[in-house]
Order: C-alpha cells, then sequence, then structure tokens
C-alpha cells in the first residue's frame, strides 16, 4: 500500500549558498516539498504581470480614440471660429465699401451750401463778391480734400515728369527751361502719394 506522500507530486528546490554557488549536498542541503496545487498557484503568480502586459494595448488603443476624439473636437472650433472671422471681416469690408467716404461727403455737405448760396444771391451781386464768393468755395473744397489725403498737383515751372504730368504739347520758350513747365492746363491730385489724375500741362521746348 501507497503512502499518501506517494500520492502527491513533489517539487524538490535546492537552496544555494550565500555565494550563489551551489552547496555541498553532505552539508547545506534543504529539500522543500510542494503539494501540487501550491504549484499550480505559484506558478500563475509568477505569470500575472505577463497578463497585465496582454491588457495594455486595449488601454493604449483607449487612450489613443480619447486624444483622437479631442483633436478632431478641437480641430471642428477652429475651424468654426476661422468662419466667424471670415465672415466678420467681409461684414467690415462691406461696411467700409458702402460708408467709406461718409466723412468726405459730410465736409461736401458745405461746398454745397456754399454754392447755393451763389446761386441764390443771382446775377445783382457785384461780379467782385461773386468772384470771392467762388475762392471761398473752392477753398473749402480743398480743405475737405486735404482732410482726406487728397493733394493738388500743380506743377508750373517744374520739371516735366511723367509720372505725374501728362504733356498736352510742347512750347517754344526763350525764358524757360526746355523741358520744363510752361503751363498747367488741368490741375492733377494726388490720394496719399497714390495718382488719381495727372497733372495736364505744356512743356517748354528750345525756340
Amino acid at each position: 500500500m501507497t503512502s499518501e506522500n506517494d500520492d502527491r507530486k513533489q517539487t524538490r528546490i535546492d537552496v544555494t549558498d550565500d555565494d550563489g554557488n551551489g552547496a555541498d549536498p553532505q552539508e547545506h542541503v534543504e529539500t522543500a516539498v510542494l503539494p501540487e496545487d501550491e504549484l499550480a498557484d505559484a506558478v500563475a503568480a509568477a505569470d500575472g504581470p505577463e497578463q497585465q502586459d496582454g491588457e495594455a494595448p486595449e488601454d493604449a488603443l483607449t487612450l489613443a480614440r480619447a486624444e483622437a476624439e479631442e483633436n478632431w473636437n478641437k480641430y471642428l472650433r477652429i475651424v468654426a471660429e476661422l468662419e466667424n472671422v471670415r465672415k466678420r471681416n467681409a461684414r467690415e469690408l462691406e461696411k467700409a465699401r458702402n460708408y467709406g467716404v461718409e466723412g468726405l461727403a459730410t465736409e461736401l455737405l458745405t461746398v454745397a451750401d456754399s454754392l447755393e448760396m451763389a446761386l441764390a444771391t443771382g446775377t445783382d451781386a457785384p461780379a467782385e463778391s461773386l468772384i470771392e464768393g467762388g475762392r471761398n468755395t473752392l477753398k473749402q473744397l480743398q480743405k475737405a480734400m486735404e482732410n482726406y489725403g487728397v493733394t493738388e498737383i500743380f506743377p508750373e515751372g517744374e520739371p516735366f515728369d511723367p509720372e505725374l504730368h501728362e504733356a498736352m504739347t510742347m512750347q517754344p520758350s526763350e525764358t524757360a527751361e526746355p523741358n520744363t513747365v510752361l503751363t498747367v492746363v488741368q490741375r492733377g491730385y494726388q490720394l496719399k502719394g497714390r495718382l488719381l489724375r495727372p497733372a495736364r500741362v505744356i512743356v517748354a521746348k528750345e525756340p
């Protein structure tokens, strides 16, 4: 009849000495006998980290999905903000296009009032008075234009500049240097350095 110990699987574990070398079997040998169920538990405990490592890819995938969703939401918010900026700029541009000359138009009303007053005076007014009124009205108009960066080009006596002047004709002159402006037929204008209309001039040449 076999004994109870013979019915159980046994595992022998040799204990090494402090130097890491196998101990002399005759001197320091200890034998540990583990039942089969305890041995299985020990093996399962040793395999635990491997099972946890096996779950890591699923956790990484969940994290990646969460980050992707967050980035997508950020993208949608940025797109919406850009669209709002575009619409706001379009409104401002339309407003500037429609009402950009509002200030100039307001100043021109004063010029129009002066002209109406001159016409209301009629032909009974002295000629000198009409001329003086016309001069004052012109000054008002020029002042209004200057306030908005419109400057006059009146190059009489200056060298001819094809960038700013338009030569109507050339005329011999004994007093003016050749290629200088003798007469301004029509004044030119610039808007903050940008040419609106060249001055139409007569240019001097050698007799």
